[in-house]
């Protein structure tokens, strides 16, 4: 009886009492948690700005440092995607003095003995063989039709050159002076063409322009000027120029001054021998015999009966269109002054290198001439660069040349007359030491010695 009256006591299972546990704790946890509070950590203004300065400076360095490295490496690396053609040496071939072909030198020698026979003519036959020579006007359009061809292809190496020069008016406005001159093409060294002018009205330019025969112009820099003669070479690049104008340009050729026939020979005047720009004129030579004597040079002065303007510029070519000398009517005397001259070509063809080149010249200061054959054989003095002059502080004073010397040698280089003696002088550098022998004249004779001359730089 007693087993039925037993107390029957619920059972609860292990999942119910881990819900009541549960139940009783995540009120309590949860509830802490929520009455957390998150503080935010306080900015530095100082600090955050500070760092802002220097984020900013290195910035600016590192722009700068970039802008230096490519301004630095870019003309490298362009040379190297797009190698230039580096400049051509300019040389020109050395002078051999041909004379113009007369028309009896064309004839044979059988011609020249029929020729020679003595052939008597009636005064009648004369008449009728003059009167079949006929030259009218239609031959007389046709000698100047020659002519005016021979100008424009020689007109093709010629430019007009202008120098830009701002200045202020009265006002204070700005305003632009031109002033224009004739330049000639003589020479292309693979990067450039290189033009030949006289700088005096160009000098002080700010910007200079040349324009060539089909009226392209383009942008040209002053290579070098002589300050003895006034020329200078301008360069302007080919690829300012254009394939379209390099076919239309000439490289002009030059010829000589030193013929011996060119006295009272025809000649063309080109550039601007009127003072305007693209103006001919015809004539002939009416004088070569003129030097001009400068320092460590000498230029034959070829004179004209073509009347032009005192300021003319430009060059004189032969029938043949060679460019025999440069115009430069500065060295006329005040009887003729608008009478138009040139320095000859072959004397200024040194010039000329050294210019396109950009070379520096020799300096001695010396004034000389040759020894004719007949006063060396009268008066015994050696064949030689006779020096007439010297001038005041330069190196041949220095070195202790005198008036009267004769030069025969320069270093290894034996002299015999004053135009080897230039040619010796225009291979020398500057700073160079020479040795020179000359001969002085003594009490009975001419004495050998040697001096050492340091040369300046013209």
């Amino acid at each position: 009886m007693e087993d039925n009256h037993k107390e029957i006591k619920p059972e609860i299972s292990h999942a119910d009492s881990e819900v009541k546990e549960q139940a009783e704790y995540t009120p309590f946890v949860q509830s802490e948690f929520l009455r957390e509070k998150i503080k935010q950590k306080p900015v530095n203004k100082k600090k955050l700005l500070r760092r802002t300065i220097i984020t900013a400076v290195m910035a600016v360095v590192f722009g700068i440092i970039a802008c230096l490295t490519f301004l630095i490496l870019e003309p490298v690396i362009n040379n190297w995607l797009y190698p230039e053609e580096e400049a051509e040496q300019v040389q020109f071939p050395e002078e051999t003095v041909t004379e113009e072909m007369k028309p009896e030198d064309m004839l044979t020698e059988e011609a020249v003995e029929e020729e020679s026979e003595t052939v008597e003519l009636e005064d009648e036959q004369i008449e009728e063989l003059l009167s079949q020579v006929q030259f009218g006007i239609e031959e007389y359009q046709m000698v100047y039709d020659d002519l005016a061809q021979i100008a424009k292809d020689a007109s093709r190496s010629l430019v007009t050159v202008i120098g830009v020069t701002s200045d202020v008016d009265w006002f204070n406005n700005t305003y632009e002076n031109e002033a224009m001159t004739s330049g000639v093409i003589v020479a292309n060294n693979g990067r450039a063409i290189l033009v030949l002018v006289n700088a005096n009205s160009i000098n002080d330019a700010e910007s200079i322009v040349v324009t060539f025969c089909d009226q392209k112009q383009a942008e040209a820099e002053l290579i070098q000027k002589d300050s003895t003669t006034g020329l200078a070479v301008l360069s302007v690049p080919l690829l300012s120029i254009g394939e379209e104008t390099m076919d239309v340009i000439n490289i002009a050729t030059l010829g000589s001054s030193n013929a011996s026939d060119l006295l009272g020979s025809p000649i063309i005047a080109l550039g601007s021998p009127l003072g305007t720009s693209g103006s001919v004129c015809y004539g002939v030579v009416t004088s070569t015999g003129t030097l001009v004597d400068e320092p460590d040079s000498a230029y034959k002065l070829i004179t004209t009966d073509i009347y032009g303007s005192k300021n003319a510029t430009g060059v004189i070519v032969n029938l043949r269109g060679m460019v025999i000398g440069i115009i430069d009517n500065s060295y006329n005397s005040e009887d003729r002054a608008n009478l138009i001259s040139a320095c000859g070509i072959s004397e200024l063809k040194r010039t000329i290198e050294k210019l396109s080149n950009n070379e520096p010249r020799a300096y001695m200061g010396v004034h000389g001439t040759d020894v004719p054959d007949e006063v060396a054989i009268e008066s015994g003095i050696p064949r030689g660069a006779y020096i007439k002059e010297i001038e005041m502080d330069s190196p041949a004073m220095i070195a202790g040349i005198q008036s009267g010397d004769v030069i025969i040698q320069v270093g290894d280089t034996p002299v015999t007359s004053y135009n080897e003696f230039l040619n010796a002088l225009y291979n020398a550098m500057p700073g160079e030491f020479i040795n020179v022998t000359l001969m002085r004249q003594g009490v009975d004779s001419y004495l050998e010695m040697t001096v050492e001359v340091t040369l300046g730089e013209q």
